[in-house]
């Protein structure tokens, strides 16, 4: 989308500083423009645009509704598309906000410092096509419970998989399925839309088995092309409560052909072990198996290190929210140092999630992180496709 497409509204208390945007957004070439002197006041502007504005430029500090308030008005209502942070507040509080309004579903372009200049703003709306490029999947979905059970009965929930690659040499050693909706008119919706009411009606289980049949059936075929390749699979807590869960996972991948020491269970941070004593067994036991054990998410729960310390995990993935412009961001930076740091410790296995620069590559590497994941390598594909994908990794020119 060219800059002349795309439609910007400005949220800015102070009367010079909201005109002087205005006028670099005209000179920068965009496109329809429209602004707002407060929170309140950008609620019921925002409201009555013909169209959603693609970029809201706020400012937080303002009187009546702040700009906190604001963005979690506009975010819950879907109003706008992305929004983009321009404040001379302390950078820590704008990376909170960033992260609340990313915990609302609301893309976000990143944050400003002021004064705000053309170069400034152009940067940040040159990178939102980017932005479209890496989370264009994260649209608004109507979807319901009842159409997602005539999903599973049709067999319309398929695995994608997304390549993770060794650092030290670039190689492609592994893939984590995905799941994936697809609708009858050919739409394929993702799982953040629906795994969640599943999971809420008590489907995990029979998600989790779909997910780990499909990643195993596609395993044997890339193994049968000569593509040898690990598979991950998310495994949702609530089937860890079940003493039989071990041996039900085993017989999968057996009944399959497929070694447990090449598959990776992944257990999301947030909602490890809710019966301690009956899930504890259930991991020690799968380890004992030979499956292998990724704690995911690292660092979105609140209950990271006891968990380390009290499962046998062999693998950490740092989540996407800290390694996405990590090098650019010095509180990201850390937060990725630190875990790599912990995981070296712990004699775990490393994978950085939402790698999408060379720069945060670069990055990666020169604090020794093991493997990468993310729209630099591949975004997740259908299984026919994983091959090509790969090819295109491995090209010279890539």
């Amino acid at each position: 989308m060219s800059l002349s497409d795309l439609r910007v509204m400005v949220v800015e208390d102070h009367g010079f500083q909201r005109r002087m945007a205005l006028r670099l957004l005209a000179d920068a070439g965009g496109g329809a423009s429209c602004a707002a002197a407060a929170g309140a006041a950008g609620g019921v502007v925002v409201r009555q645009l013909p169209q959603p504005p693609d970029v809201l430029l706020v400012d937080l500090d303002m009187p009546g509704m702040d700009g906190v308030e604001f963005i979690g008005h506009v975010a819950q209502r879907r109003l706008a598309r992305a929004i983009a942070l321009v404040s001379a507040l302390d950078p820590a509080v704008l990376k909170t906000v960033q992260t609340m309004a990313r915990a609302y579903g609301m893309r976000v372009l990143g944050g400003i410092e002021k004064p705000l200049t053309a170069e400034k703003l152009q940067s940040l709306l040159e990178s939102y096509d980017a932005s479209l490029q890496f989370h264009d999947d994260d649209e608004p979905v109507d979807i319901t419970l009842d159409e997602v059970r005539a999903a599973m009965l049709r067999g319309e929930l398929i695995s994608w998989f997304q390549p993770q690659v060794e650092f030290g040499n670039g190689r492609v050693v592994a893939v984590e399925a995905l799941a994936r909706l697809r609708r009858s008119d050919g739409q394929v919706v993702r799982a953040s839309h629906f795994v969640p009411l599943l999971e809420r009606e008590g489907y995990a289980q029979h998600l989790t088995d779909s997910m780990l049949e499909q990643a195993c059936r596609w395993k044997r075929r890339w193994d049968g092309d000569g593509l040898r390749l690990n598979v991950s699979v998310n495994v949702s807590a609530s089937t860890l409560d079940d003493p039989a869960a071990a041996d039900h996972y085993q017989q999968i991948v057996q009944d399959h052909g497929v070694d447990p020491a090449d598959v990776m269970l992944e257990i999301t941070e947030g909602s490890l072990v809710t019966d301690a004593a009956r899930g504890l067994g259930v991991l020690a036991r799968l380890r004992l198996k030979g499956f292998g054990l990724a704690i995911d998410d690292f660092g979105t729960g609140y209950s990271s290190l006891a968990q380390l310390s009290q499962i046998p995990f062999t693998e950490l993935k740092i989540d996407q929210d800290f390694v996405s412009g990590a090098s650019a961001e010095p509180r990201k930076r850390a937060v990725v140092e630190a875990s790599l740091d912990l995981a070296r410790k712990l004699r775990l296995e490393v994978v950085a999630e939402g790698v999408e620069t060379v720069e945060d590559w670069q990055m990666l590497a020169e604090m020794g992180c093991g493997m990468a994941q993310g729209y630099l390598i591949a975004g997740p594909v259908p299984g026919d496709e994983l091959a090509e994908a790969v090819a295109r990794w491995r090209r010279p020119e890539h």
